[in-house]
């Protein structure tokens, strides 16, 4: 049993009610495993900690909150997901304090925006490992001497992907596609577009197509309970991130998409074919593949069901929550067996 501080988002604002979010996975996956695990929230702590709820006013108390915390706590593990609100020195005091401890940060926005990457490498030196929703030589751009760097899959969990598509026949839209907003400029096929010209060649090249867009032609991005709801209404599940063309990088709508049975359409260019071969997903690379697919798989209901739960079924048996967290405790305390995985697990340069 390993005790266990894990500071990440948690958010409990209407906004971020996002239970699909990698750090509720995680921490179910710990306690699955039979460790201790507190979650700490660092962004809601300094918003408390400021009459105003204005978290930049309240970046310094929640330091001393986090700090006096994992004294209290005395855990063996500090899990930092996106905890910006932390800062080095207080990892460095608290290092002080319990000197046996381990950190370990995971980054799961992508690694090519030099923005992720200023901030992953703002703890890099302070912690013992750095895992990241990105494989490949893309990793270098995160990598210290004598600090440890790897992929970490986007984790799937039963509990919070509980819709079962692929079981399904006539469900409202044979699309889904969440792209945040459609005008954000994505990389595909090796040039630069857009979600709307993407929806455009989708709708034009098959009419009377039902697609279900949030954050496109006027639909609002949801969360929470609204956003399973649309991701149990729809068929079909088209992904792609900002980058489409970095290794085994996906943002972690991937996970949402084939954790509730709609058959994943991606494109080839992610490097995913050598995990989820062919007839688990469905993969394109170019426009014109990608709508022969998508129109197969709308065509013939019987192929994308078996479609769907062959790519449901073998997800989660690389990716679900329990395993995701048996693999960070093993990197963070030295004990990786890389044979035991089937993914690229940490980088050597």
């Amino acid at each position: 049993m390993v005790r266990i501080v894990h500071a990440a988002n948690f958010n409990r604002k209407a906004r971020g009610a996002f239970q699909h979010a990698v750090e509720y996975k995680i921490s179910n996956g710990l306690i699955r495993n039979g460790h201790a695990v507190t979650n700490f929230s660092d962004r809601e702590t300094a918003r408390a900690s400021s009459m105003l709820g204005h978290l930049p006013l309240g970046v310094r108390a929640a330091n001393r909150a986090f700090q006096d915390f994992c004294v209290a706590v005395e855990p063996d593990l500090i899990l930092l997901g996106h905890a910006d609100v932390i800062s080095v020195r207080t990892l460095l005091r608290i290092r002080e304090l319990l000197p046996r401890l381990r950190i370990v940060q995971y980054e799961v926005d992508n690694l090519v925006e030099d923005r992720n990457v200023r901030d992953t490498l703002s703890k890099a030196e302070v912690v013992d490992a750095t895992l990241a929703s990105t494989a490949g030589e893309t990793l270098r751009r995160i990598f210290l001497p004598g600090k440890k760097v790897g992929f970490l899959p986007n984790p799937v969990d039963f509990s919070i992907e509980t819709g079962r598509n692929h079981e399904r026949d006539n469900l409202p839209f044979d699309l889904f596609y969440a792209c945040g907003n459609e005008d954000s400029v994505r990389r595909l096929f090796g040039r630069l577009t857009t979600a709307k010209e993407v929806l455009a060649v989708i709708e034009a090249s098959i009419p009377g197509i039902r697609i279900l867009s949030p954050g496109a032609r006027g639909e609002p991005n949801i969360a929470g309970g609204k956003y399973q709801r649309a991701l149990e209404s729809s068929a079909i599940g088209l992904n792609l991130s900002l980058h489409n063309d970095v290794d085994l990088y996906s943002s972690d709508r991937l996970a949402q998409i084939a954790g509730n049975g709609l058959a994943v359409l991606i494109a080839r260019t992610t490097g995913y074919e050598r995990l989820l071969p062919e007839g688990e997903f469905a993969y394109f690379s170019d426009f014109n593949e990608m709508v022969e697919k998508l129109r197969r798989l709308i065509e013939e209901p019987d192929y994308r069901r078996r479609l769907a739960a062959a790519g449901r079924a073998h997800y989660h048996a690389l990716f679900n929550e329990q395993v995701i967290a048996r693999y960070i405790v093993e990197v963070a305390f030295d004990r990786l067996d890389p044979a035991a995985y089937p993914w690229p697990t940490l980088h050597v340069f």
